[in-house]
Protein backbone atom coordinates (compact mmCIF):
# COMPACT_ATOMS: atom_id res chain seq x y z
CA UNK A 1 0.00 0.00 0.00
CA UNK A 2 1.40 3.38 -1.12
CA UNK A 3 1.59 6.03 2.18
CA UNK A 4 1.68 8.39 0.45
CA UNK A 5 -0.01 9.95 -2.82
CA UNK A 6 2.04 10.61 -5.93
CA UNK A 7 0.34 13.10 -8.88
CA UNK A 8 -1.47 10.83 -12.01
CA UNK A 9 -0.20 9.23 -14.72
CA UNK A 10 -1.35 9.74 -18.48
CA UNK A 11 -3.11 7.07 -18.41
CA UNK A 12 -6.54 6.38 -16.92
CA UNK A 13 -6.27 5.15 -13.75
CA UNK A 14 -9.86 2.91 -14.64
CA UNK A 15 -8.23 1.48 -17.78
CA UNK A 16 -5.12 0.85 -15.83
CA UNK A 17 -6.60 -0.71 -12.97
CA UNK A 18 -9.03 -3.06 -15.36
CA UNK A 19 -4.59 -4.08 -16.53
CA UNK A 20 -3.43 -4.96 -13.31
CA UNK A 21 -7.10 -6.11 -11.66
CA UNK A 22 -5.39 -9.73 -13.47
CA UNK A 23 -2.59 -9.33 -11.00
CA UNK A 24 -4.89 -8.32 -7.86
CA UNK A 25 -5.33 -11.25 -5.73
CA UNK A 26 -8.88 -13.16 -5.94
CA UNK A 27 -11.63 -11.75 -3.23
CA UNK A 28 -9.02 -8.39 -2.53
CA UNK A 29 -10.72 -5.15 -1.71
CA UNK A 30 -9.73 -1.76 -3.96
CA UNK A 31 -8.75 0.77 -1.51
CA UNK A 32 -9.21 4.18 -2.40
CA UNK A 33 -8.02 7.20 0.41
CA UNK A 34 -9.69 10.24 0.61
CA UNK A 35 -7.66 13.15 1.64
CA UNK A 36 -8.83 16.42 3.50
CA UNK A 37 -8.19 18.06 -0.03
CA UNK A 38 -11.10 16.19 -1.05
CA UNK A 39 -9.28 14.25 -3.68
CA UNK A 40 -9.63 10.62 -3.96
CA UNK A 41 -6.22 8.62 -4.41
CA UNK A 42 -6.70 4.86 -5.52
CA UNK A 43 -3.74 3.03 -4.14
CA UNK A 44 -4.25 -0.08 -6.89
CA UNK A 45 -3.29 2.43 -9.60
CA UNK A 46 -1.15 5.16 -7.38
CA UNK A 47 -3.15 7.41 -9.26
CA UNK A 48 -5.86 10.60 -8.18
CA UNK A 49 -9.10 9.39 -9.74
CA UNK A 50 -12.77 11.84 -10.07
CA UNK A 51 -15.48 10.94 -8.92
CA UNK A 52 -16.50 9.91 -12.13
CA UNK A 53 -13.95 7.36 -12.24
CA UNK A 54 -15.47 5.72 -8.77
CA UNK A 55 -18.68 5.78 -10.34
CA UNK A 56 -16.87 3.91 -13.20
CA UNK A 57 -15.91 1.22 -11.19
CA UNK A 58 -19.29 0.73 -9.71
CA UNK A 59 -20.89 0.20 -13.02
CA UNK A 60 -17.86 -2.06 -13.63
CA UNK A 61 -18.88 -4.04 -9.55
CA UNK A 62 -15.18 -3.17 -8.82
CA UNK A 63 -15.21 -4.48 -5.31
CA UNK A 64 -13.61 -1.08 -3.40
CA UNK A 65 -13.62 0.69 0.13
CA UNK A 66 -12.84 4.27 0.71
CA UNK A 67 -11.22 5.24 3.54
CA UNK A 68 -10.23 8.29 5.08
CA UNK A 69 -6.26 9.03 4.25
CA UNK A 70 -6.18 10.53 8.46
CA UNK A 71 -8.28 8.12 10.01
CA UNK A 72 -9.26 5.29 8.11
CA UNK A 73 -12.95 5.62 8.38
CA UNK A 74 -14.86 4.17 6.22
CA UNK A 75 -16.39 6.71 3.57
CA UNK A 76 -17.94 4.14 1.13
CA UNK A 77 -21.38 4.82 1.92
CA UNK A 78 -20.42 8.91 1.35
CA UNK A 79 -19.01 8.86 -1.64
CA UNK A 80 -21.70 6.42 -3.11
CA UNK A 81 -24.16 8.74 -1.60
CA UNK A 82 -22.62 11.45 -3.78
CA UNK A 83 -22.48 9.61 -6.76
CA UNK A 84 -26.21 9.36 -6.36
CA UNK A 85 -26.61 13.03 -5.29
CA UNK A 86 -24.80 14.39 -8.53
CA UNK A 87 -26.77 11.15 -10.97
CA UNK A 88 -30.22 12.79 -9.36
CA UNK A 89 -29.32 16.44 -9.62
CA UNK A 90 -27.55 16.06 -13.48
CA UNK A 91 -30.07 14.08 -15.58
CA UNK A 92 -33.61 12.11 -15.30
CA UNK A 93 -33.39 11.03 -11.34
CA UNK A 94 -34.89 7.71 -10.53
CA UNK A 95 -36.28 8.95 -6.83
CA UNK A 96 -39.45 11.85 -7.29
CA UNK A 97 -39.82 14.01 -4.48
CA UNK A 98 -42.52 12.13 -3.06
CA UNK A 99 -40.20 8.82 -2.66
CA UNK A 100 -37.40 10.62 -1.05
CA UNK A 101 -40.03 12.44 1.53
CA UNK A 102 -40.99 8.89 2.40
CA UNK A 103 -37.28 7.40 2.57
CA UNK A 104 -36.39 10.50 5.19
CA UNK A 105 -39.50 9.77 7.22
CA UNK A 106 -38.38 5.89 7.70
CA UNK A 107 -35.33 7.55 9.88
CA UNK A 108 -35.37 7.15 13.32
CA UNK A 109 -38.82 5.02 12.52
CA UNK A 110 -39.35 1.89 14.29
CA UNK A 111 -39.57 0.72 10.96
CA UNK A 112 -35.87 2.03 9.20
CA UNK A 113 -34.46 -1.77 9.56
CA UNK A 114 -37.38 -3.43 8.11
CA UNK A 115 -37.40 -0.90 5.13
CA UNK A 116 -33.47 -0.94 4.53
CA UNK A 117 -33.81 -4.82 4.15
CA UNK A 118 -36.86 -4.58 1.94
CA UNK A 119 -35.32 -2.11 -0.92
CA UNK A 120 -32.41 -4.08 -0.80
CA UNK A 121 -33.71 -7.10 -1.48
CA UNK A 122 -35.90 -5.44 -3.85
CA UNK A 123 -33.12 -3.99 -5.01
CA UNK A 124 -30.96 -7.09 -5.99
CA UNK A 125 -34.45 -8.90 -7.49
CA UNK A 126 -34.45 -6.12 -9.60
CA UNK A 127 -30.96 -5.97 -10.45
CA UNK A 128 -31.13 -9.66 -11.35
CA UNK A 129 -34.16 -9.22 -13.68
CA UNK A 130 -32.11 -6.72 -15.30
CA UNK A 131 -29.71 -9.47 -15.61
CA UNK A 132 -31.32 -12.37 -16.97
CA UNK A 133 -32.87 -10.03 -19.95
CA UNK A 134 -29.52 -8.37 -20.76
CA UNK A 135 -28.95 -12.42 -21.43
CA UNK A 136 -31.49 -13.05 -23.48
CA UNK A 137 -31.94 -9.87 -25.66
CA UNK A 138 -28.05 -10.30 -27.15
CA UNK A 139 -27.99 -9.67 -30.70
CA UNK A 140 -31.29 -8.48 -31.00
CA UNK A 141 -32.36 -5.97 -33.90
CA UNK A 142 -34.46 -2.56 -32.46
CA UNK A 143 -37.68 -4.20 -33.76
CA UNK A 144 -37.08 -7.48 -31.79
CA UNK A 145 -36.12 -5.10 -28.86
CA UNK A 146 -39.04 -3.11 -29.30
CA UNK A 147 -41.28 -6.50 -29.01
CA UNK A 148 -39.60 -7.83 -26.47
CA UNK A 149 -40.26 -4.86 -24.30
CA UNK A 150 -43.39 -5.24 -24.93
CA UNK A 151 -45.48 -5.41 -22.20
CA UNK A 152 -47.90 -7.72 -23.75
CA UNK A 153 -45.07 -10.20 -24.78
CA UNK A 154 -45.35 -13.37 -22.75
CA UNK A 155 -41.83 -13.32 -22.21
CA UNK A 156 -42.29 -10.04 -20.53
CA UNK A 157 -45.17 -10.64 -18.79
CA UNK A 158 -43.61 -14.15 -17.16
CA UNK A 159 -40.75 -11.99 -16.43
CA UNK A 160 -42.26 -9.60 -14.65
CA UNK A 161 -44.65 -11.90 -13.30
CA UNK A 162 -41.46 -13.53 -11.39
CA UNK A 163 -40.18 -10.20 -10.35
CA UNK A 164 -43.75 -9.27 -8.89
CA UNK A 165 -43.58 -13.16 -6.63
CA UNK A 166 -39.68 -12.58 -5.59
CA UNK A 167 -41.16 -9.08 -4.18
CA UNK A 168 -44.25 -10.55 -2.63
CA UNK A 169 -42.37 -12.84 -0.85
CA UNK A 170 -39.38 -10.71 0.10
CA UNK A 171 -42.51 -8.42 1.86
CA UNK A 172 -43.76 -11.30 3.19
CA UNK A 173 -40.61 -12.59 5.09
CA UNK A 174 -40.28 -8.64 5.88
CA UNK A 175 -43.49 -9.03 7.72
CA UNK A 176 -42.92 -12.17 9.11
CA UNK A 177 -39.99 -10.65 10.47
CA UNK A 178 -42.03 -7.81 12.04
CA UNK A 179 -44.54 -10.54 13.50
CA UNK A 180 -41.21 -12.20 15.52
CA UNK A 181 -40.06 -9.14 16.39
CA UNK A 182 -42.84 -8.28 18.05
CA UNK A 183 -43.65 -11.00 19.62
CA UNK A 184 -40.10 -11.01 21.49
CA UNK A 185 -40.59 -7.79 22.57
CA UNK A 186 -44.26 -8.35 24.44
CA UNK A 187 -42.81 -11.48 25.93
CA UNK A 188 -39.47 -9.82 27.44
CA UNK A 189 -42.54 -7.12 28.95
CA UNK A 190 -44.15 -9.89 29.82
CA UNK A 191 -46.89 -9.50 27.74
CA UNK A 192 -48.80 -12.12 25.99
CA UNK A 193 -50.71 -11.92 22.91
Amino acid sequence: MVSEPFSCSESSPVQKSKAEASNAQPGSVRVIKKYPNRRLYDTDTSSYITLAEVKALVMDSEHFVVRDAKSNDDLTRSILLQIILEEETAGVPIFTEQVLANIIRFYGHAMQDFMGSYLEKNVQIFMDLQNKMTEQTKGLNPDLWKQFTNVQSPMMQGMMGTYMEQSRTAFTQMQEQMQKNSEQMLAALGLKR
